[in-house]
């Protein structure tokens, strides 16, 4: 049976540049052109590889900067990778980052109309899903008014309700539920176990190894880019956790240490 998402030998480059750039034509031409090209390449991710089989979810940790986000957009068609092959298998739906795909001038009703046809549907299947959209969202009272006027958290209801409403096989989710109130974060978790039961295939980038190890088959911990391990997510969840605290230790923080007053 073929994998719904297959990555092999995957990289990808990106430039960084100096931090004291020329930011203006202005202020280029007073520093004689300096500091415009890139200081240097870094690869934002390296020799990733995995699979991951249809009906599973899979989540992926690590810490800001890993190379998360980076390639949940390519194996969402966001972005071109540099080395490797991404071969996915079915229909995807992302929430990669809030706002993405809305137009602030437009109502949440007419935004819902043309992501949920962005996302896959036909015109008539939206019309017939759009109540069901907006009731999940709970923003009744708010649906008509442009989405300029959304919160953080609004914009999230709107645009999680668009993407199971969308009946995707791959659901690619980047932390944006973690900017949802508690009670919506609690019927998100529930409604993707739904949809997991279902048979869709799932990956889930966030911070939470509580998150991972309640909806997860599998966990990725990346690590500067590179997988630093892949396995279940008690084990695997445990080596980052593990990690985490060594890097993050202080003198404050450790108990055995007497610091002099």
């Amino acid at each position: 049976m073929r994998a719904a998402i297959a990555v092999k030998d995957l990289g990808k480059k990106f430039r960084r540049y100096h931090a004291d750039r020329p930011q203006t034509i202005h202020e280029a031409l007073l520093r004689g052109f300096r500091k415009l090209s890139a200081a240097e390449d870094f690869w934002g991710l390296k020799d990733v590889n995995f699979e991951v089989q249809k009906g599973r979810t899979l989540g992926i940790v690590g810490r800001n900067g890993a190379g998360k986000s980076t390639l949940l957009r390519l194996i969402g068609g966001v972005g071109r990778a540099d080395t490797g092959t991404i071969q996915v298998n079915g229909r995807v739906n992302a929430l990669l980052m809030l706002g993405a795909g809305f137009h602030p001038e437009l109502t949440g009703r007419e935004n819902a109309l043309v992501n949920g046809v962005v996302g896959g549907l036909t015109r008539r299947e939206v019309a017939e899903r759009l109540d069901s959209i907006i009731a999940f969202s709970e923003l009744d009272e708010y649906i008509d008014n442009p989405l300029h006027v959304y919160s953080t958290g609004m914009q999230m209801r709107l645009a999680f309700s668009i993407a199971i409403h969308s009946s995707p096989d791959i659901l690619l989710i980047d932390e944006v539920l973690s900017v949802g109130d508690i009670a919506f974060q609690r019927k998100c978790m529930d409604r993707i176990e739904k949809i997991k039961a279902a048979g869709c295939t799932i990956v889930l980038v966030t911070h939470s190894v509580g998150e991972v190890a309640d909806l997860c088959d599998d966990c990725m911990w990346l690590r500067a880019g590179r997988v630093e391990a892949y396995g279940s997510p008690s084990i695997v969840g445990s080596k980052y956790m593990a990690a985490a605290d060594s890097e993050t230790w202080s003198p404050l923080n450790d108990k055995s240490v007497t610091i002099p007053g």
